[in-house]
């Protein structure tokens, strides 16, 4: 692959490919419905596929099977009866049989992916909804998403400094995460400014959290490759690797956002908390 008669940089193709993958999340956020019912399985759908081929050797066929079956059936209900109750009870009645089968040497890594997988598109779709709000809490965890991703990217390269957790993931530092959560926060309180003004909950608190728990849901996805001795989770993504290394922090952050608003809402209207 070629620019301007030279050879693409691991860098450009990172460009490239967020450019085009942020088109089209923003594109099927706008539409809403249906469609980004569909880009909610895809993203539940491709996280799984990637989890159960580094996870390999801790499941069977058996184990492997039924998390499919169940995942496949939540992402069926969410797509043409998103109700909340019933996905999250087909979800944990799946990762229980599941453990049930398999045991702790083959039930535990599928299981957990099922949750792990199945959980944040669910919240995705369900943060989503069909109303203007709905839209609003997408994009706005999407900038506090992206912003702390890409400042803690280039903040840790250009200041270095001390590790953030060296075992699990070697180059991220101190100095890129709390970069990375500034930004965040700063994203955050401009998307919501821009958007409408904040609810009853404060939004740089928020944002806050959401970053946090993004960039952990990023190491936690570093220590499980780290543990099997993977570098991508897969080669889906030019530049990126796998769809599980661009969507850990989200995923994370979906299912945080959209525990708050089940916690001080109710769980299908989780983005009230914020417009």
């Amino acid at each position: 692959m070629t620019f301007f008669g030279g050879r693409l940089s691991n860098l450009q193709k990172r460009i490239l490919s967020a450019i085009v993958l942020i088109a089209i999340a923003v594109a099927l956020t706008w539409i809403g419905g249906f469609a980004f019912g569909v880009l909610a399985s895809g993203i539940g759908l491709t996280v799984f596929y990637e989890w159960q081929m580094i996870t390999a050797t801790r499941s069977t066929a058996l184990t492997r099977g039924l998390a499919w079956t169940f995942l496949i059936l939540v992402l069926l209900v969410l797509l043409f009866l998103p109700h909340a109750l019933l996905m999250l009870g087909i979800l944990f009645a799946g990762a229980a049989i599941i453990t049930a089968v398999g045991g702790r040497a083959s039930g535990h890594w599928p299981a957990f992916g099922l949750l792990y997988s199945g959980f944040p598109s669910m919240a995705l779709a369900l943060l989503r909804g069909d109303t203007g709000d709905g839209f609003a809490t997408i994009i706005f965890v999407f900038a506090v998403v992206w912003a702390t991703d890409i400042f803690a990217y280039f903040n840790g390269r250009a200041l270095g400094g001390p590790k953030l957790a060296p075992r699990f993931s070697p180059n991220k530092t101190w100095a890129g995460a709390i970069g990375g959560a500034a930004a965040g926060v700063a994203a955050g309180v401009a998307c919501a400014a821009f958007i409408t003004p904040a609810g009853g909950v404060p939004i740089p608190v928020i944002a806050l959290l959401l970053s946090v728990i993004a960039q952990i849901g990023d190491l936690g996805e570093s220590w499980v490759k780290r543990k099997f001795g993977v570098k991508d989770s897969s080669h889906l993504i030019p530049g990126h690797g796998g769809v599980m290394d661009r969507v850990d922090g989200l995923v994370a952050a979906a299912a945080l956002l959209y525990v708050i608003g089940a916690v001080l809402v109710t769980p299908e209207t989780p983005y009230d908390i914020l417009f």
